[in-house]
């Protein structure tokens, strides 16, 4: 093994006990209430080793509670992305299109999903359709930007030879549009991703509904910060997992 293979190979673990040595440190001296994290273990491990255990609505395994919350995310991240792509690409292709809705997207686009989740549940009158409808309203926006960008960005060569070739509309959409756009579609995609994970455990924490996200507010409000600590390492290693994934797929389309 080089050097270089072995800094790559030590390094995250020499982070990784500089962060727990501080969070003892922390612990013990500026916040006594911050459980250390040997307790944390020690108080966390049935909702690690017994991942899918189910004792009531809330009291679950945090396997359990974070597929609840994948599959609200699968959800309203497919929905997304079915509103998103399109509107990208009529942004890109259409001057007068753009011209209309560009302002109304900048505006909307801010918003944050605390504010859109009451207006969903007064909608839907339900927490779950309410969920869904907010992740897809706030993650849509890269994947509309990014596509709009990539669209509009496309070589005027590429659309020249479409022309001179009299590729029909269908035919200049499919070979030259879509593949010359998709790096930027594809980034836009890995952003609504990772932005449609932290609208949901938001939205879950408002809701309280079973997840990631209403177990984290259900032990705050229980006082049992190990759990806290249990939830928001799950959030950052799904999160972190999540957007691995998307960049693997990323970087094949754009290999192509």
């Amino acid at each position: 093994m080089s050097r270089e293979s072995a800094a790559r190979f030590i390094l995250p673990f020499l982070g990784l006990a500089a962060v727990l040595a501080l969070w003892t440190v922390v612990s013990h001296t500026v916040a006594a209430d911050l459980p250390s994290p040997w307790k944390t273990w020690t108080e966390s491990k049935r909702y690690i080793f017994e991942p899918f255990f189910k004792d009531g609505e809330m009291n679950q395994g945090i396997g359990r509670l974070a597929f609840y919350s994948l599959v609200r995310v699968a959800k309203g991240y497919l929905l997304a992305l079915a509103i998103g792509t399109p509107i990208g690409f009529l942004l890109g292709l259409s001057r007068g299109f753009h011209s209309a809705f560009d302002p109304i997207i900048q505006f909307l686009r801010p918003i944050s999903p605390l504010a859109w989740l009451p207006l969903g549940l007064v909608v839907f009158q339900k927490s779950e359709p309410a969920a869904i409808f907010t992740i897809a309203l706030c993650a849509m926006w890269p994947t509309v930007i990014n596509t709009a960008v990539g669209v509009s960005g496309i070589s005027q060569d590429y659309l020249n030879v479409g022309r001179v070739l009299k590729l029909s509309k269908f035919k200049m959409m499919t070979k030259i549009i879509i593949p010359a756009s998709l790096p930027y579609v594809f980034t836009g995609y890995r952003l609504s991703l990772g932005l449609a994970w932290l609208v949901i455990v938001a939205a879950e924490m408002l809701t309280g509904t079973p997840g990631v996200g209403g177990f984290l507010w259900q032990e705050y409000n229980s006082l049992v910060y190990s759990h806290i600590i249990l939830s928001v390492i799950t959030i950052g290693a799904i999160g972190f997992v999540l957007d691995r994934l998307m960049g693997l797929v990323e970087a094949r389309f754009k290999s192509v």
